[in-house]
């Protein structure tokens, strides 16, 4: 079984991301698909085990094999989290129907950490194109101050929300150019300060539930086995 095979025929959820989840797109946005596939257990008996993961087969587009996918949400991996979380939902299986109801499963105060790790290198290239360029890329600035909103939000909240809300209309402007780099990071300063300052009192967990997790992985990996 080839690798796009198994993203035609056993994808479980496949949604749209990018700037049409987040409520910021444009005539000029591409359709960034992200989805995840469910490998026939008996492929794992063989010593050449699936792919994690498949590019394709449309453009802009990219799967994770489960067991993966649940693997990086359990660390609070923010692109996994948030494709878990996406409002645009393309497919959706009785087995991907299973791991939308285990969201909140997944959610932990480790994406304090995990999203802070991710913004922090993200603010460093474009400190770095600033220096080189004399100004970021504006569309890496928005979805970086996206991002620290998201993050801000759910560990205030325990929920997580991908729209950019009320922030929408700065939000774009940022991509225009419109606003300055030092109005810009300010803004990523306070947006950070603001997340750390939520955290002590988070309603999330400190730790995802993974036995929850692996239960569903177990009892969707016998499933599969019993059919073939």
């Amino acid at each position: 079984m080839d690798d796009l095979t198994l993203v035609r025929d056993h994808t479980i959820y496949s949604c749209v991301m990018g700037s049409r989840a987040f409520g910021l797109a444009t005539e000029a946005s591409d359709t960034d698909r992200r989805g995840v596939y469910l490998a026939p257990t008996p492929l794992f008996w063989r010593f050449e085990k699936p792919p994690t993961h498949v590019e394709g087969p449309r453009d802009e587009e990219f799967s994770w094999e489960l067991e993966r996918f649940c693997d990086l949400a359990l660390r609070a991996n923010p692109n996994i989290l948030e494709c878990l979380h996406s409002p645009l939902v393309e497919r959706t299986s009785p087995v991907g129907e299973e791991l939308l109801s285990l969201r909140g499963a997944f959610l932990s105060r480790r994406a304090h950490v995990s999203f802070g790790r991710y913004a922090a290198s993200q603010h460093g290239k474009l400190l770095a194109d600033v220096r080189l360029h004399g100004g970021p890329r504006w569309k890496h600035a928005m979805h970086l101050l996206r991002l620290l909103r998201s993050c801000r939000d759910l560990l205030r909240t325990g929920r997580l929300t991908l729209d950019a809300g009320a922030d929408r209309d700065r939000l774009l402007a940022v991509r225009r150019g419109e606003l300055t780099w030092e109005e810009v990071d300010a803004w990523m300063t306070r947006l950070t300060e603001e997340a750390e300052a939520a955290l002590a009192g988070s309603p999330l967990p400190a730790e995802p539930d993974r036995a929850r997790v692996e239960d569903f992985l177990v009892r969707t990996r016998r499933a599969s086995a019993d059919r073939a």
